[in-house]
């Protein structure tokens, strides 16, 4: 489904958005990517929402992109002696313990030892979502007394956030490791991690998927931000959550950070989405705040592959116009000038390989002649993300006979993919069906020239060596003119 503009929209499915009609609905608004969110809905329910979304693929023949976001672990405090919780003052001591005794006005039980483990005096903890604010005046190995500097409520399991240390949990619970092994069977596209910390995070999981899915990384606390350059070397794509990332940081050290990860992943070639928030007033309204709007506008100009809706369309009144709102935003800002310029203007190119060289002259060659897209030839994916590195101002079309490099791109930036029938094994073929994919799908006419990349020998990743330019008339591909 070729779309009218090049960010890419995530649509989140929950009980707003469980059935056909509505995916289906989702999709031709201009939902690129499912997010299954492994936080909500049992084993059943992922498995009914997957198999709805291929059936749709099927029925509009566009490949489309599942990502299952795994929950990580939650760190919660215990329960209360009275249920509507406790009011903590400014100022006031308050304990947090190993006992499971119900809570009261001077402590509660967190159930966490590997907490306590990696606590120190002067340490900060936010319980919920940042609301209360406790200070660590002194702490041990099951305990940790606690200066409470940002009063309010705590009542029963709510969550808490460690901001300034790196805990020595796991990345993923033993509902993560069930849930992971229950999505790449089913046939997942993206595995989105919580709560990485550490490259090793990222490794860890790498080695449970076993090459069925691709690895993407959430950056929401303080240590990934602070390792970002390690785990975005591991990492096969990159999610800015930036949700608990905001809780765990001043809310304006957000913005800034944000830019700079998108950047990064810009010049790694590697997708990024950015996330939380971004229409949240439509949960309830038709209409976005422009504030939102704005938000929306500026991830795109910064130059992310993808934006993400949340409950927005998972739980909101109004899925199909939260999907059409990012639509509608993303096709005017990437008809202003001003955008080109800015993406143009932060082009970054990483090492000097036959690769990298190949796709910017097939960025500059279709930036100077009458072309009217880059096309590529990929099984393993690396050409066209090289290729969606390069922002182009002309379409480009990505040709493969591995369905799952089909999926998996429909991520990335400007990609539209085409999924060929037979193994292309000779680069004039390969040609062939780039010219028969863009006339099908109206980007250029008979008369009109394309860009033709591809790595020979084929089915090598990461060996794009070769360039053409293409006639769009088959007759004279044949005759080599």
């Amino acid at each position: 489904m070729k779309r009218d503009r090049n960010v890419k929209i995530v649509a989140t499915l929950g009980p707003a958005s469980d059935d056909y009609k509505m995916i289906r609905a989702l999709h031709e608004a201009g939902a690129d990517v499912f997010r299954l969110n492994m936080s909500h809905g049992d084993h059943e329910e992922i498995r009914i929402r997957h198999g709805i979304i291929r059936q749709v693929e099927k029925d509009l023949d566009s490949p489309i992109c599942i990502l299952a976001d795994l929950q990580g672990p939650k760190l919660r405090v215990g329960v209360f002696a009275n249920d509507a919780g406790e009011d903590l003052e400014v100022g006031q001591s308050f304990r947090l313990d190993l006992d499971d005794a119900p809570g009261t006005n001077e402590r509660v039980q967190l159930p966490h030892k590997e907490i306590f483990d990696a606590l120190e005096p002067g340490a900060h903890l936010l319980v919920n979502d940042g609301k209360i604010k406790l200070k660590v005046k002194d702490c041990g190995r099951d305990f940790a007394d606690c200066e409470v500097l940002v009063g309010g409520t705590i009542s029963n399991r709510k969550g808490v956030n460690v901001p300034d240390v790196v805990l020595p949990l796991a990345a993923l619970s033993e509902k993560d490791r069930r849930d992971l092994e229950f999505v790449c069977e089913l046939g997942v596209d993206w595995l989105a991690l919580s709560f990485v910390q550490r490259p090793a995070d990222v490794e860890e999981a790498r080695k449970l998927a076993k090459g069925r899915a691709a690895l993407l990384s959430k950056i929401e606390k303080p240590a990934a931000v602070k390792a970002f350059d390690d785990i975005l070397a591991v990492s096969d794509g990159i999610m800015v959550a930036r949700g608990d990332l905001g809780v765990e940081l001043p809310v304006q050290n957000v913005p800034p950070i944000q830019k700079r990860l998108i950047l990064k992943c810009r010049e790694a070639a590697k997708p990024v989405i950015v996330a939380t928030q971004m229409l949240e007033s439509m949960i309830e309204s038709p209409m976005p705040t422009r504030a939102e709007v704005s938000d929306v506008a500026t991830a795109i100009y910064e130059g992310t592959d993808a934006i993400m809706l949340s409950a927005e369309s998972a739980a909101g009144d109004f899925p199909i116009e939260a999907v059409t709102t990012m639509n509608n935003v993303a096709i005017e800002v990437e008809a202003d000038p001003t955008y080109t310029e800015m993406v143009e203007a932060t082009r970054q190119t990483s090492g000097k390989t036959v690769a990298n060289g190949i796709v910017a002259a097939a960025r500059e060659i279709a930036e100077t002649a009458d072309i009217k897209a880059i096309c590529c030839y990929s099984q393993s994916g690396t050409t066209a993300l090289l290729t969606a590195r390069e922002r182009p101002r002309v379409p480009i079309m990505v040709l493969s006979s591995d369905i799952a490099t089909v999926r998996r791109l429909a991520l990335s930036w400007g990609t539209n993919c085409v999924m060929v029938v037979k193994v292309v094994d000779r680069f004039k073929t390969a040609v062939i069906e780039a010219v028969r994919a863009v006339k099908a799908s109206g980007i250029a006419e008979a008369s009109d020239m394309v860009v033709v990349t591809a790595g020979v020998p084929f089915n090598t990743p990461g060996s794009t060596n070769i360039l053409r330019v293409a006639p769009c008339e088959e007759r004279l591909i044949f005759s080599g003119e």
